[in-house]
């Protein structure tokens, strides 16, 4: 029988380290030293061990031959990789929800993205609890926009997807200094000014009202561009940096 304390330690250590990854407090690439981390969250050996092996199972950490482990790093090639993995997934699941939702769905749409459109983020300079709060947000106006689409398993990629996604965005929204110690030197105003365009209500707003307009050819247009901006982003910086 297992110790249902040992579980909830694990439990408790695993989210804690994942939140912090996704919002990049542990920054893409840092080492994740046992001692260092059980000073910091008061989690035992054991607790850490299991959740840093569930965390490599998803990809969110690796394991660094005779070093432990580090957060996983964030570079073009993986962003690539998830932006065409993103549009396989959430565009069928945008198409089939504006063909199938109704009034319910409307109103959970309408919901989500007022609640985005009341979130307000200084790129560069934002508090973590800002900066949380809009990814909250943002998810959820991704995540009611797809919502009367009816495969699970889609569903649950799109939200794994999302997950990665989020690391990136965060990463492009942290300072230039925050980011060469990541392992990555870019464009900061470059990337600043993109990702402030990305992130504007007007370009969700415009998604929502294609959905519910039912006008399938300019919401998938839009989706298109839309999952493609965080790329773009990186590129543009990237190129700019040399």
């Amino acid at each position: 029988m297992q110790d249902t304390d040992a579980l909830s330690k694990t439990e408790a250590a695993y989210w804690l380290l994942r939140r912090d990854i996704l919002n990049t407090r542990l920054r893409p690439g840092a080492s994740l030293r046992l001692s260092m981390l059980r000073d910091t969250y008061g989690v035992g050996w054991t607790p850490l061990r299991e959740a840093l092996s569930r965390l490599e199972a998803e990809k969110l950490v690796t394991a660094v031959s005779n070093r432990g482990f580090a957060v996983a790093p964030v570079s073009r090639a993986e962003l690539e990789d998830l932006t065409r993995a993103r549009m396989i997934v959430e565009l069928p699941l945008f198409m089939e929800s504006i063909e199938k939702g109704g009034p319910d769905w409307e109103s959970a749409v309408v919901t989500a993205h007022y609640r985005l459109s009341r979130c307000k983020i200084v790129l560069g300079s934002p508090s973590d609890e800002m900066a949380d709060e809009w990814d909250e947000k943002h998810n959820a106006f991704h995540a009611a926009l797809v919502s009367a689409a009816t495969s699970n398993w889609l569903q649950r990629f799109r939200s794994t997807i999302a997950d990665q996604l989020r690391r990136h965005h965060r990463f492009l929204g942290l300072a230039p200094t925050q980011r060469g110690a990541a392992g990555l030197s870019i464009g900061y105003e470059e990337a600043a000014a993109a990702l402030q365009d990305a992130m504007a209500i007007e370009h969700h707003t415009a998604l929502m009202d294609a959905a519910l307009d039912r006008d399938i050819e300019r919401a998938r247009a839009l989706m298109t561009e839309h999952i493609g901006y965080t790329l773009q982003v990186y590129i543009r910086s990237e190129d700019k940096d040399g």
